[in-house]
């Protein structure tokens, strides 16, 4: 009974985990940010989640340590955040998800270049991953006003995506750290990178956005993080992978009175869906019945 109940418990925080990541639609798109310039906006959301993030979270920090080691992963989240940040700016929320959730396929990508075999349960999930993004890009880039934002968007939330699959590629290979350190210094380095940028475009946030900025750091980073990791002590990492795919699905739905998707975007990513849960959620379906 105990165990059932743990990972029952572990199974609900991690779904409150999901839902509190899909909330960076709301914060994204809920217009305290438009005095912003569009250009720079996405950078300037990164800088001050990050920092905010990071500040919650360092109370859970219990082993820091540095090594260059640690380098690329920095590098990665930091592309990761602006990327992704500027493309849901610069185009659908839906659209800016769904291009960063192909990560898998290019982690599976980077096992196979690195001379690893290839798990045949990772073909699946690589063949809708490519279909879905290839009918978003066709559909965004088609005929589409290049000097216009929407199609750069569109490039930065796949480019998202290849620098999501590296952080994940290199947090595989640092087990050895402190889970909780790897994420503040993540956060630490992407808003010290970016703190120059206020200054230089004399920038900053008015008090309304200040208290929106703290809460996208709290809410959307910071509290999300810690209950994933609580949750993954009382389930497998499989699972909770699987639960994860709530994010990309409850994303669009935050901003669906001001956004609504294009049907190629309902498409496509419900071909990506199709494949990354027939990789994590069909294995724990035949499991369960055994």
């Amino acid at each position: 009974m105990t165990n059932a109940a743990d990972s029952s418990r572990g199974r609900l925080l991690v779904v409150a985990a999901a839902l509190f990541w899909s909330t960076n639609g709301l914060f994204v798109k809920s217009g305290v940010f438009e005095s912003w310039p569009s250009e720079q906006r996405g950078m300037l959301l990164a800088l001050w989640r990050g920092l905010f993030a990071a500040l919650v979270l360092i109370p859970l920090v219990r082993k820091p340590r540095w090594s260059w080691k640690l380098l690329p992963m920095c590098v990665a989240f930091l592309g990761m955040n602006i990327c992704f940040l500027q493309s849901m700016v610069w185009t659908t929320a839906g659209n800016a998800i769904w291009l960063q959730n192909i990560a898998p396929v290019w982690v599976c990508l980077f096992a196979r270049f690195a001379g690893e075999p290839l798990d045949r349960r990772d073909l699946v999930p690589l063949v809708f991953s490519a279909l879905g993004v290839g009918l978003i890009l066709t559909c965004e880039l088609s005929g589409t006003d290049w000097s216009g934002t929407a199609p750069q968007g569109v490039l930065l939330g796949l480019l998202s995506g290849l620098f999501y699959a590296v952080v994940i590629h290199t947090l595989r290979r640092l087990r050895e750290f402190d889970a909780a350190w790897l994420i503040v210094l993540s956060l630490g380095v992407t808003a010290l990178c970016l703190s120059p940028l206020p200054v230089r475009w004399n920038i900053w946030p008015t008090s309304t956005q200040w208290i929106t900025l703290v809460a996208f750091g709290a809410v959307q980073m910071a509290a999300p993080y810690f209950l994933f990791a609580r949750g993954l002590r009382k389930i497998s990492g499989q699972e909770g992978a699987a639960i994860g795919l709530l994010e990309p699905l409850l994303v669009p739905l935050w901003v669906w009175q001001t956004e609504q998707p294009r049907w190629w975007t309902i498409a496509g990513g419900g071909l990506i869906f199709l494949g990354l849960a027939w990789r994590y959620l069909v294995p724990l379906v035949r499991l369960g019945k055994r």
